[in-house]
């Protein structure tokens, strides 16, 4: 028997938001942050190890159900949420053309190029 649980309405909705403004796949999202961590170098036995926060824990907060969700996956979805968000609204005036501004998108897992 299945038992279906119950979230938070609060929880639902800002497990919505965060895959709104996340929009890059979790794979992409690995792969950049570990070129932007350290480079090629660090592809060895165990490269998470070399991955920047907070975009560890995004792609924690990735590889989950909502249903798994800890207080510390719900808090850096808040996080990630408001951190986009004040980027968006910062947008410098060369726009996307701006390297260090989308880059801090991309490491929230944001990518400005994406349509949607």
């Amino acid at each position: 028997m299945v038992r279906e649980q119950r979230l938070d309405p609060q929880v639902e909705e800002l497990w919505e938001s965060f895959h709104e403004r996340v929009n890059v796949p979790s794979e992409k999202l690995r792969q950049w942050l570990l070129t932007r961590g350290s480079g090629e170098e660090t592809f060895g036995p165990d490269p998470d190890l070399g991955l920047p926060e907070p975009g560890r824990r995004i792609l924690r907060v990735l590889t989950k159900r909502k249903v798994d969700l800890t207080r510390d996956d719900i808090e850096t979805m808040r996080d990630t949420i408001d951190e986009i968000e004040n980027l968006l609204a910062a947008k410098p005036p060369r726009g996307n053309a701006d390297d260090r501004w989308r880059h801090a998108l991309l490491d929230l897992g944001h990518d400005v190029l994406v349509e949607g």
